[in-house]
């Protein structure tokens, strides 16, 4: 094993750690790890095809789960602890499912599938996300195993050459797919074990590259701008942004330039090499992994109980201490037991405990699979127990009007009886716009158009509902009002993309969303030539660096441009977002850690201007009519997070649909007066 590798792990791991705590970005240090499992991995097995020898599959797959499966599983034991004691029941479920997901490998697709979920957009980062890549590594250990053996099986002696070829055209294709991946939809991508393939096998051939490919005084040169290269990608990179695409090459081919750097024997290496093989950055790099699986959860945990949204120079460098104790704790304890058999003791205590020390290892081995058998029948169960709550929200639809007036009982200025809140807590995240539900929702990376008809599909006259979430999730009064006063509502949706003619970004983030800005022209161009009576969407978003809302510029092109087309619009105000110091806070969340309606609330005169500003359009457009149901959802103090025994929010800012459908009288109201359809 060479100590520079060793010693490069060990940089590599202080770059994650240190750019996610104080910098919020990624490094590079990802990939390094990457092109490194690979490395040391294919060195296995190439000399094993070299040899002659078939790999043992039963015996390979018990040595890599030894090698990875303990330290994964106390750390997610400790991580459902804290997730008890400091996430709200609302955040368990979520918990839950990753858990399971890490445990069975395969946390990198459950992310990819809901990365592009705008349902879940705001919500607090999961403390185990950054398992993902240990995901990638358990899929990629395990078929590019069962590769060498199938090679080892039918090539006979040429099994080296016949695998060095499969690992080649791998690296191409894998390499291709990323690139067209990462086009399509980066975010994705980012989590695609297909799409990050190509960097462990690069490691891979790295492996079968001859020792002295690198010779002289160029070992040096090659490790020099090996390094230089890795300590610069988390400066001139957002891997976040461009990864796994062709920047992924920075940290690849710089990891490779330091392995090629150096023969193999320490002695002889490069200076640099030498600096790598320093005897604390391999002690780092021995810790590597159990770092890895510690300091993100402390560090999520430590901003969730906090209520911070980052670190200072004193609280971080407490989560780095912290996680790098725990790290050697758990290598020294669990880690290297399980892997090696056993610490390295002196050699006159192994001569004369070898008993005691299988013991001790039978016990650990077995505390380790008793622990990964309690987070999954706990996950399991309190999935259940959610879905049996869950389970009673189809009657959301029909409770009674005096019991849970909503809205109603804000306008009027109505006590009720304190019944117990609905939806709940649990069943908030189920209480969705019929459209999502429907899948009639274009995603993020589509630019096609979905549509659908609610209220009344047969009537002549028609709404076109048009925008992202904050439009969709008024269709449970739309559909009310149209099967009752005759009218169609066609909607024209698309996650998280309002109707704007700028270049915008995916919310909640600085990546630009061009697939929003070609949707939006496609669906004005299709708006323009069928005429709807009415355009229905939003007028207002909140302001970011200040309290109140106000009208984006964006907006307005649009407004000019259905103007110029006859094309009237019906504006209506945004709902007021719960934001608690810039930050997004649900109310859910809050409700289900003992908060109350208005703690969990917001003040109104922080989330609404003293009167709607798209008012001031008014001269303007003349085909512009504005719809404001503020009073609706906010007191004259508050917005709240119940009104009327009713959950206003299911997160930080979409109503829902059971609150939405109290204000089909109001909303009912105010359209009547702009359209004179009733």
């Amino acid at each position: 094993m060479r100590d520079d590798l060793n010693g490069l792990r060990g940089l590599a791991i202080a770059l994650v750690v240190v750019y996610h705590v104080w910098f919020g970005r990624v490094s590079g240090g990802v990939d390094v790890f990457l092109v490194l499992s690979g490395y040391f991995f294919g060195s296995r097995l190439l000399r094993m095809a070299a040899d002659g020898q078939r790999p043992a599959l039963h015996t390979e797959i018990s040595r890599l789960l030894r090698r990875l499966l303990p330290a994964l599983v106390v750390v997610l034991a400790a991580c459902a602890a804290l997730t008890v004691y400091v996430q709200p029941q609302t955040r368990w479920e979520e918990f839950a499912n990753q858990g399971l997901a890490s445990l069975g490998y395969y946390q990198n697709w459950y992310l990819a599938s809901t990365v592009n979920d705008y349902l879940r957009a705001g919500e607090t980062v999961s403390p185990l996300q950054h398992i993902w890549s240990m995901s990638v590594q358990g899929q990629f250990f395990l078929a590019i195993l069962l590769v060498a053996w199938l090679i080892a099986l039918f090539a006979g002696r040429r099994r080296r050459a016949v695998l060095i070829s499969v690992i080649a055209l791998g690296t191409v294709a894998s390499f291709t797919y990323a690139v067209i991946a990462h086009n399509m939809s980066q975010s994705t991508a980012y989590y695609d074990s297909f799409a990050r393939a190509w960097e462990l096998l690069v490691g891979m051939l790295a492996a079968a590259l001859p020792a002295t490919l690198v010779s002289g005084r160029w070992r040096a040169v090659a490790a020099v701008l090996g390094l230089a290269g890795i300590l610069a990608c988390g400066i001139v990179l957002d891997g976040a942004a461009q990864f796994p695409g062709p920047w992924a090459l920075l940290p690849v081919g710089a990891t490779i330039l330091v392995i090629l750097s150096d023969s193999g024997a320490n002695s002889t290496g490069a200076w640099p090499n030498r600096i790598l093989g320093a005897p604390v950055l391999v002690t780092v790099g021995a810790m590597a992994y159990a770092l890895y699986l510690w300091h993100w959860p402390l560090l999520i945990f430590w901003l969730a109980y906090s209520g911070k949204d980052g670190v200072g120079i004193a609280d971080g460098a407490a989560v780095m201490a912290v996680s790098g104790v725990l790290a050697y704790l758990t290598l020294r304890l669990v880690e290297d037991p399980l892997r090696r058999g056993s610490p390295k003791p002196e050699a006159e205590a192994e001569a004369a405990q070898p008993v005691r020390r299988r013991r001790r290892i039978v016990l650990l081995g077995t505390c380790v699979i008793l622990l990964a058998v309690a987070l999954t029948l706990t996950s399991l169960l309190w999935r259940q127990h959610v879905a049996v709550v869950r389970a009673s929200g189809s009657e959301l639809a029909q409770l009674s009007t005096r019991d849970y007036p909503g809205a109603q009982a804000l306008l009027g200025h109505t006590k009720v009886a304190k019944l117990p809140m609905r939806p709940t807590v649990f069943e908030a995240p189920d209480d969705l716009p019929a459209p999502t539900v429907d899948g009639c929702i274009t995603d993020f990376p589509g630019t096609e158009i979905v549509r659908c008809s609610y209220g009344d599909r047969n009537a002549s006259r028609s709404i076109a509902l048009a925008g992202g979430s904050h439009a969709e999730h008024w269709i449970g009064a739309l559909d009310i009002l149209g099967r009752n006063h005759g009218f169609r509502v066609d909607t024209f949706l698309k996650m998280g993309c309002a109707l704007t003619l700028d270049d915008p970004n995916i919310p909640d983030s600085e990546h630009p969303y061009p697939q929003c800005r070609e949707w939006v022209y496609k669906t004005l161009d299709t708006i323009i030539a069928e005429r709807p009576d009415f355009v229905f969407t939003n007028t207002t978003r909140p302001r970011t660096d200040g309290p109140g809302d106000m009208v984006p510029d964006s907006y307005v092109h649009v407004w000019e441009e259905l103007g110029a087309n006859g094309v009237a619009v019906l504006g209506i105000r945004d709902t007021p977002w719960m934001l608690h110091d810039g930050m997004l806070v649900s109310p859910v969340d809050c409700l289900a850690d003992g908060g109350d309606p208005d703690s969990c609330g917001v003040p109104r005169r922080e989330a609404l201007s003293d009167y709607d500003p798209a008012r001031d359009y008014d001269d303007d457009f003349p085909l512009l009519h504005l719809l404001d149901l503020s009073d609706a959802i906010c007191g004259m103090d508050t917005c709240s997070a119940v009104e009327g025994n009713v959950l206003v929010y299911r997160d930080a800012h979409h109503l829902t649909q059971t609150y939405v459908r109290t204000l089909a009288d109001e909303l009912g109201r105010q359209i009547s007066e702009a359209t004179g359809f009733w």
